[in-house]
Formats: structure tokens, sequence, C-alpha cells
């Protein structure tokens, strides 16, 4: 179904660890408009599009979704590799350390694990779409 090239789609290179940063963001990764519920949100709700090609973008835009996780996870690896017990606790990270160490685990900043609740897929075609809009931050 998908081809996975193994390389990010924009590399990710950081040079200096940063545990404070690394906290929030991984709110982009598992918080409730982060990409794991924006993926979830366009593969579920494709199925009950009446019409194929509209199918067809949700499909492509979650699949692109994915790939949007994988680069925040190599941003919060990245941010927390190689930090000292003190610098984790010093930048705040300790929190999310306690049970995850540095592992990648979907959770929003303040802490909160990831849940479906997050994301709706009514099967109405007009409201799932204001809910992605919603999620992507396009409704004033």
């Amino acid at each position: 179904m998908w081809n996975y090239d193994r390389k990010l789609q924009y590399p990710v290179n950081i040079k200096h660890p940063d545990a404070k940063a690394a906290k929030i963001i991984i709110s982009q990764y598992g918080g409730p408009d982060g990409e794991l519920a924006a993926s979830l949100r366009y593969l579920s709700q494709r199925y009950s599009v009446p019409y194929r090609d509209v199918a067809g973008l949700l499909t492509d835009i979650g699949t692109e979704e994915l790939a949007h996780m994988e680069m925040i996870s190599a941003i919060v690896f990245q941010l927390t590799k190689d930090l000292s017990i003190e610098e984790i606790k010093e930048q705040g990270f300790d929190s999310f350390f306690v049970d995850h160490t540095t592992g990648i685990y979907p959770a929003s900043a303040a802490g909160v694990p990831f849940t479906a609740s997050y994301f709706q897929s009514k099967g109405d075609i007009i409201t799932d779409l204001h809910e992605d809009m919603a999620a992507e931050g396009t409704i004033a």
C-alpha cells in the first residue's frame, strides 16, 4: 500500500539538546491537535466519504501526517539525547522521563497521554471536514 523511503522528508539535525523544548514539542506528536490525532482523523474519516477522489485525498493527507510524526519523533529524540539526569531535572523533563525515559510516547505538553477522544469521525462529510479544519486551525 505504501512505500517507505527510510529517510525523513525533511532532515532533522539538532546540535544542542534542549529538554524544555522537547517537553513542548511532544504535544505536536501526541497532543490533541498533534500529528497522531491528525493521521488517525483523516485515515478514519476517509471510509464514509461518498466521493472517491475526496476519500483518496484524505488518505494522502493521513499518510502525510504519519510522515510528520516521524519528523516530530526525530526532533524530540534529538532534543533529549545524551542529557544527564541533572539536565533533565533542571529543564523540567523529569515528569516525562520518570515514565518514558527518553522514549517517544504520545502525550501532550501537560503530560496527558494520547486518547482517541482527541479526534472525531462522524460519518458525515461536512461535519468531518469542519472538524478537520478546526483541528488544523483554519476556522476563525
